[in-house]
């Protein structure tokens, strides 16, 4: 009788438990729909369908786009199954975007900023933007245009991922997105207000209908503390609560969800090589992946890798902030380092100084500049339930 006992609590604990108790997870999906101007479904029939205390995993996703019926007989494109993509509680637009942004100045918004909260931050063509998550985390998409590109700045508590996108389609097609109610993997998924196709976050590709299988365009954004923002970027303009809805901006309902072991939905892979809720950078090169635990990039201020022989270098001056080039200046690949006495970065090669922003400020490639490449940052579990054979940083 003990050892089935042991057997089956370690059975139990080699499941990840993946549900949230019933109260928390009312309390969170009533705090959204009372905030919400439509109501598109009944908490009641949320919490029979969705709060369980059952670990729940997801079968595993097949690759490649599939067909399969609908119930009106159609084909429906898609590259995941239709069946792991359920319902978050609140309806289509329940949580709803800002299609109209405001912005203000670096001083008006230090009226309702802490020093301590965090902003995500654009920078194209010469405009800057920070978008604080206070505000984003009410929202989930802002549409927006930022140094003339149109651009979906787009956040997912559950995962706490942001990612910003560019809103071109098939070339020339600006589109508008919107929340769509719906999880996959427990992480956000949009829909495009042209075609109605849905698109992941996490993988930034559209997953259901007409655009299945096709990418979005990433681009690089900061996410940063307010108090090293604005000293960064002064006059950079930044989103406004004057949203056009009435929400309890600087109240989180999400609670202590970020620093807990609970998932509020389920998810395909699970991976305990790191915790659940461990910040990670996660970078992608044909078809290899790797995360970078985010304490470690800021320990090490610099770290010069490579992804499938392509060599990347991740700076990391201000906490919470990290920015990915890549090392290539012409035909020569430089190696960097953090001088600690000095607080500069300089490469080897020439031992000239870089700033932040990828830009040589001294020696002989005075005035170079890197390129800079976009990243997923989040939780452990979302990286790792999207790319399952991710490598971690040093490995």
């Amino acid at each position: 009788m003990d050892d089935n006992n042991n057997k089956n609590s370690s059975n139990s604990k080699s499941k990840w438990f993946v549900g949230v108790s019933a109260i928390a997870v009312i309390g969170v999906i009533l705090i959204v729909y009372i905030s919400t101007i439509n109501f598109g479904s009944s908490p009641s029939s949320v919490s029979r369908t969705y709060l369980s205390n059952n670990p729940k995993l997801i079968p595993a996703v097949a690759p490649g786009i599939a067909a399969q019926q609908s119930n009106n007989g159609q084909e429906i494109k898609h590259i995941v199954p239709l069946d792991q993509i359920v319902s978050g509680g609140p309806p289509p637009d329940g949580i709803p975007s800002i299609d109209n942004p405001k912005f203000v100045s670096v001083v008006d918004a230090s009226k309702f900023l802490q020093d301590s909260d965090l902003v995500l931050g654009v920078s194209l063509n010469g405009e800057t933007r920070a978008y604080p998550l206070l505000i984003l985390v009410w929202h989930e998409i802002v549409n927006d245009k930022v140094g003339g590109v149109p651009v979906a700045v787009t956040y997912c508590p559950l995962c706490f991922t942001g990612q910003v996108f560019n809103r071109t389609i098939d070339g020339n097609r600006v589109v508008e997105f919107g929340t769509s109610g719906k999880l996959y993997n427990n992480n956000l998924v949009m829909y495009d207000r042209l075609s109605g196709s849905l698109w992941s976050q996490g993988l930034g590709e559209g997953i259901v209908g007409t655009h299945a299988g096709e990418n979005l365009k990433r681009i690089p954004f900061d996410l940063a503390y307010w108090k090293d923002w604005k000293q960064l970027y002064p006059k950079s303009r930044v989103l406004s609560t004057d949203t056009g809805f009435t929400r309890a901006y600087g109240v989180d309902p999400y609670g202590d969800y970020y620093t807990n072991d609970q998932l509020y939905f389920p998810i395909s892979n699970i991976d305990k090589r790191l915790g659940l809720k461990e910040i990670v950078v996660g970078l992608d090169n044909g078809g290899q992946y790797k995360a970078y635990v985010l304490h470690q990039i800021e320990s090490s201020k610099v770290i010069n890798d490579k992804i499938n022989n392509k060599p990347v270098v991740l700076f990391s001056l201000y906490p919470r902030m990290v920015r990915v080039y890549e090392p290539v200046i012409g035909s020569q690949t430089l190696d960097f380092q953090y001088n600690a006495s000095t607080n500069k970065i300089i490469d080897k090669q020439t031992g000239g100084e870089w700033n932040f922003d990828g830009i040589a400020i001294s020696g002989q490639m005075k005035g170079k500049q890197l390129a800079r490449l976009p990243f997923d940052e989040g939780f452990w579990f979302e990286w790792a339930t999207f790319h399952p054979p991710t490598k971690i940083y040093p490995g």
